[in-house]
């Protein structure tokens, strides 16, 4: 039995897709806010995958993930960086891949998870982005992005541009590996097309776009009749993380 955590906060509200999409990856899971694990009424270690996923968590009203990342940092401190330690996986999407950047936890460089140097701002041009974009994988130490060339599934974000605290940080990410997947088509201004990254182990995914909703193959708007696969392409992240933890 595998064990998947999908924390939430007020605001989430992509947790019950990324909770379907582990369930169909054969995770057992469990919808936790994340006050149940400052309380200690759930504990971190119980599980082997933490899942942050998207929506607006209070709000954004101090910026996207800011108050959520600020639970992960202060109240929850050692926490997630030892749960990284003992070998399990995280991921972020959208909203979650805020708060793992806001909380220090990406990109994780010489495996401190506590230090924030890259960060994700207001699109450039300004707006909501809605809409399908194709990735394209890159040369990365990432166990979630094995035998994926290419990618399909939609954004929908205000504040999905990927900066970098200087030009170091940029080729730290590239040396070490990290840059996951690159934007085919830029659709927020992201430095260097960047849409995802990991940590330097490859077991910490930070993703903009949402592979849970291209869990099928008619969710896909390129699909066409009598050629529609039974599973959508954003099912192998998933899948993935679920066979790396059954070893």
């Amino acid at each position: 039995m595998i064990k998947a955590i999908v924390l939430r906060a007020a605001g989430t509200n992509c947790d019950y897709e990324l909770e379907f999409a582990l369930k169909k990856a054969g995770f057992e899971t469990e919808n936790v806010h994340v006050n149940e694990l400052i309380s200690k009424k759930k504990k971190l270690s119980d599980y082997q995958l933490l899942g942050i996923p998207g929506g607006f968590s209070a709000g954004d009203y101090l910026g996207s993930g800011k108050v959520f990342a600020n639970k992960l940092l202060y109240k929850l401190s050692n926490e997630a960086p030892e749960f990284i330690e003992k070998g399990n996986l995280v991921m972020g999407i959208c909203n979650g891949f805020q708060v793992l950047v806001k909380a220090g936890i990406l990109p994780g460089f010489g495996n401190n998870y506590k230090e924030q140097s890259v960060t994700l701002t207001l699109n450039n041009p300004l707006g909501f982005q809605c809409r399908w974009i194709k990735l394209k994988k890159q040369n990365t130490k990432s166990i979630f992005a094995e035998g994926i060339d290419e990618l399909n599934c939609p954004i929908a974000h205000g504040e999905g541009k990927f900066v970098v605290e200087n030009k170091a940080v940029l080729e730290k990410l590239y040396e070490n590996q990290q840059v996951v997947f690159k934007y085919v088509k830029n659709p927020n201004g992201s430095k260097d097309d960047i849409a995802g990254i990991c940590d330097e182990s490859g077991r910490v995914l930070g993703l903009m776009p949402h592979p849970e909703r291209n869990l099928f193959g008619i969710n896909a708007p390129n699909s066409s009749f009598g050629k529609i696969s039974d599973e959508g392409e954003g099912m192998r992240i998933f899948r993935n993380a679920f066979e790396y933890l059954k070893k």
